[in-house]
This record gives C-alpha cells, sequence and structure tokens, in this order.
C-alpha cells in the first residue's frame, strides 16, 4: 500500500509542475484601444488555470489519504476481533456443522452426561432429559440445578415443552430416536449432536466435547487436574490395602436383569486409576455384562460389593427379591456384611460430578471417612 501511495505522490508532483509551467507561460492578449482598461477576467488565465490544479491537487491528495486511512483501519482488524463481532461460530459435529452463538444462555440437554458436563464447567442448562420416565435428578446435583426443566426423556424428549423455554442452544447426542429428530430441533433452536456411540466414550473425552463448544477449555483441564488428586489421595488413604481389595461392582436393573462393570465403564476405570482389585469375573476388557443368572451369581462376590439398582419402581423390587434369594445368602461378601447400596445416577454415569461423587462414596466405605 505505501509503495502504491508513493508510486501516486511521485506521479501527482510531476503532473503539478507541468501544470504549473503551463500556467506560468504568458498568454498572447490581442491589442486593445488605445484608452481602454483591460478586464478583470482576462488579466490571467495563466493564474486561474494554476489555481484550479492546485485545487484538483488537494482533492485527489485528500482522496489517497483517505484510502490509506481506511486500509490501515482495515489491517487493524484482527481475525479474533472479526471472530467476535460474527453473530454465530461454526461447530463441527456428528450431523455436520451448525453455527452456534458465542455465548448461549438458554442451553437445553437431551443427556444426563452432557447436562452434567455442562454443569461442571460453570454453566448451568435451562433443561435436562431424564432416563425413565418420572426419574428425578440425582441426590448430588439437587442443590445446583434450582429451576432447570424436565422435557421428557433420552428417548422421548418433549418438542413442544422444548419450544416453549426457546433454547439458543440445544445438545443432543447420537442415538437413533434422536437423529431422527434432529430437523425438528434444528428448527427450533441451533443442536449440537455430540458422538457417543456404544459403550460411550471415556467421561474425559465428552468433557473435552463439551468444552470446546463453550470455549472452556482451561475449566476443563482444572476438572481433570482436580480428579486426579483425590485418586491421590484415596490411593494415600487407602495404602497398600487397595493391591489386594477385591471390589465388585453391580446394578440390578428392571429390563437388564442383574449385570457387572468391566474395565472399559467409567466406573471400572476409576477403580483401575485406584489400584484397586476387581473379581476375575470383573477383570475383562468390556463395559458391562448383564442379564447374570441364578447360577451365576457368585460372578458379584468380591471383599467388597457395591451394589444399586436401575430403572424406577420395578428395579426396587428386583433388587429386594435378589436379597431373599437363598444364593444370595452364599455369598461371601454378604456374609462378610460388606455389601454397600449406593446410588446408581453416579455409579453408572459418565461425567466428572458423578467420578466425584463415586470418590466420595469410596472415601465412605472403604476409608471409613464421611
Amino acid at each position: 500500500m505505501s509503495r502504491w501511495i508513493n508510486n501516486w505522490m511521485r506521479y501527482w508532483r510531476w503532473l503539478s509542475r507541468r501544470f504549473v509551467s503551463c500556467g506560468n507561460r504568458p498568454y498572447p492578449s490581442p491589442a486593445l484601444p488605445k484608452g481602454r482598461k483591460p478586464e478583470l477576467t482576462s488579466l490571467s488565465k495563466g493564474g486561474l488555470r494554476e489555481v484550479k490544479q492546485r485545487l484538483l491537487l488537494s482533492l485527489l491528495t485528500i482522496v489517497i489519504v483517505s484510502a490509506c486511512s481506511s486500509t490501515a483501519i482495515e489491517q487493524n482488524t484482527t481475525p479474533a476481533a472479526q471472530a467476535s463481532q460474527a453473530p454465530c461460530q461454526i461447530v463441527q459435529h456428528a450431523m455436520g456443522e451448525t453455527c452456534i452463538p458465542h455465548n448461549p444462555q438458554r442451553v437445553v440437554t437431551l443427556w444426563m452426561g452432557t447436562f452434567r458436563s455442562t454443569l461442571s464447567l460453570g454453566i448451568k442448562p435451562i433443561a435436562f432429559t431424564t432416563g425413565y420416565p418420572g426419574e428425578s435428578l440425582p441426590e448430588h446435583l439437587k442443590d445446583k440445578v434450582d429451576g432447570v426443566e424436565s422435557v421428557g426423556t433420552l428417548t422421548q424428549p418433549n418438542l413442544e415443552k422444548i419450544l416453549l423455554l426457546k433454547p439458543d442452544l440445544i445438545l443432543s447426542i447420537t442415538r437413533t430416536y434422536l437423529d431422527d429428530i434432529y430437523p425438528q430441533l434444528s428448527n427450533i433452536a441451533p443442536t449440537v449432536v455430540m458422538d457417543v456411540s456404544g459403550p460411550p466414550p471415556p467421561w474425559q473425552k465428552h468433557l473435552e466435547d463439551v468444552a470446546n463448544i463453550f470455549d472452556k477449555e482451561q475449566e476443563e483441564k482444572q476438572l481433570i487436574d482436580e480428579y486426579w488428586q483425590r485418586i491421590e489421595q484415596l490411593k494415600q488413604a487407602l495404602g497398600d490395602r487397595r493391591h489386594q481389595l477385591q471390589v465388585s461392582v453391580a446394578t440390578v436393573d428392571q429390563t437388564y436383569g442383574i449385570y457387572i462393570y468391566g474395565a472399559k465403564h467409567p466406573t471400572g476405570k476409576l477403580l483401575n486409576d485406584i489400584g484397586l482389585q476387581r473379581p476375575s469375573t470383573q477383570r475383562g476388557d468390556f463395559f458391562t455384562k448383564d442379564r447374570i443368572s441364578q447360577e451365576h451369581l457368585s460372578d458379584i462376590d468380591g471383599d467388597v460389593l457395591f451394589l444399586s439398582h436401575r430403572g424406577g419402581k420395578a428395579s426396587v423390587e428386583a433388587l429386594e427379591k435378589l436379597q431373599k434369594n437363598p444364593l444370595w445368602q452364599k455369598l461371601q461378601v454378604v456374609q462378610n456384611n460388606q455389601v454397600y447400596l449406593v446410588d446408581s445416577d453416579h455409579w453408572y454415569a459418565f461425567d466428572v460430578l458423578a467420578m466425584n461423587a463415586v470418590i466420595n462414596d469410596l472415601f465412605k466405605y472403604l476409608v471409613k471417612q464421611p
């Protein structure tokens, strides 16, 4: 730009000299009759031409300076400033790409793992879906979510209710029943679909995906660091005992019967991070194994058993039925009175808040700290 301006200035200086020199040339005037005075308009045609050329030069100089100033302003507009002025930001996701607000204020989440991950990053959604009809929020979250609306279940979100809430962002996940309604969701508000295809990815990955949407990478890093700090504290509290203690985890479910947790489940991974041992039936590289039969009830045995139920009233009845089973009474962990009933809302979950709640239970029951 500066080279262009310099070239123009040199040209106009040359042109100005030409015009001025032309203006200074004598213009022959016809002889006046004797006694007649020269008129004012005919005194200096060359001088008038010079004035015009100088005015033209001044005008062009102003135009060039204005262009230079405009270019300087454009060059001082950084990409970050341009991005902040944009009405939205493009996010790539499982269903394509979506332009979402820079600072969404009314976020609806359609999976409890997304809800809790969003909450852990300091963003309070306005609505969530539960896993089962009539299911309430987990106890460890109830003091954090005053005023948050329930908009149906994971498999049947209430689109009409979501519409009435006027969200500016909807966070969904990859599930067939949610993929089918993606167009309707997108018509309500910008919708981002995160990949949690079964089995779901590690909770750290989902937390990272949510953090990237909200530009909360620093908060995400802090949450991960705090998790590892608590793991180290628990390891120190347990001492060498963690290398011998076999910890079993099982859930009674109204749909899948009794299932056990493998190394790929977030809870199984957490126990491995601590260095706690698992029964031989739970050491495999699997997520969960369901429908444990009565003949294989010993698969849930161990030095300690963390047992939960999942799926409403039917699961409570199934748990009571299990506890009356004679084979239940033969389990070593039952005879040693080392069965602890825990909440499946966090033992089965996929987020950092749930993992911290599991760590709390481990401190409570294994270290005997409240």
